[in-house]
């Protein structure tokens, strides 16, 4: 009935060894697909523990950095503000129409001062505060200290070799990168 026109081809029972060829193609697909599968996962995982190892170290490295940061300021603090050989020295400084002050913390005893500096007005762009040491021998320049932001600077510099007597400080408005003698405005002089 189901040749009613006379198209239908004579079935035939396939060779016995074609069944076994289809059967192990079909299986041999289902087996790569895992493993495939694995293989990518594998990779992934591999690349994530990977980025996780660098991303740690570098975190620990940011980390130890700033542990040595504070440890280092938390020296220059006690050192510094609770040290028996330490001067205190604060001066009022006006500039740009702006009160503020310059505070030294004089350690006589390692050579170093502590500068904080606050309430100055931010400079120019082409010009700096200079902060000077007042010697037996003149003028030794300090620091150069661009003021770009309405913000406190702190900083700890070391004093003038042994040969010169510090006997004040001092502060002057300079070009940008600075000067090897005072030239411009004097915020402050000061002898100790």
């Amino acid at each position: 009935m189901t040749d009613w026109l006379g198209m239908l081809a004579v079935p035939r029972t396939p060779r016995p060894e074609l069944k076994g060829r289809v059967l192990a193609r079909a299986l041999t697909r289902r087996r790569r697909w895992p493993l495939a599968a694995a293989a990518v996962i594998t990779i992934a995982v591999g690349g994530g523990a990977w980025w996780a190892y660098r991303a740690i170290g570098t975190l620990t490295a940011e980390r130890d950095d700033l542990v040595a940061r504070v440890g280092a300021l938390e020296d220059t603090v006690s050192t510094f503000i609770h040290g028996p050989a330490t001067r205190l020295i604060q001066i009022p400084v006006s500039t740009g129409g702006r009160v503020g002050s310059v505070t030294i913390f004089a350690d006589s005893v390692r050579h170093r001062w502590l500068v904080r500096c606050d309430g100055l007005a931010p400079n120019a762009r082409d010009q700096a505060y200079q902060l000077w040491f007042i010697t037996d021998r003149g003028m030794a320049t300090a620091a150069v200290m661009p003021m770009d932001q309405d913000k406190p600077m702190v900083m700890g510099l070391e004093m003038p070799s042994a040969d010169q007597r510090v006997v004040g400080a001092a502060m002057s408005i300079e070009p940008r990168g600075g000067s090897a003698s005072p030239s411009g405005p004097m915020v402050f002089h000061r002898l100790l």
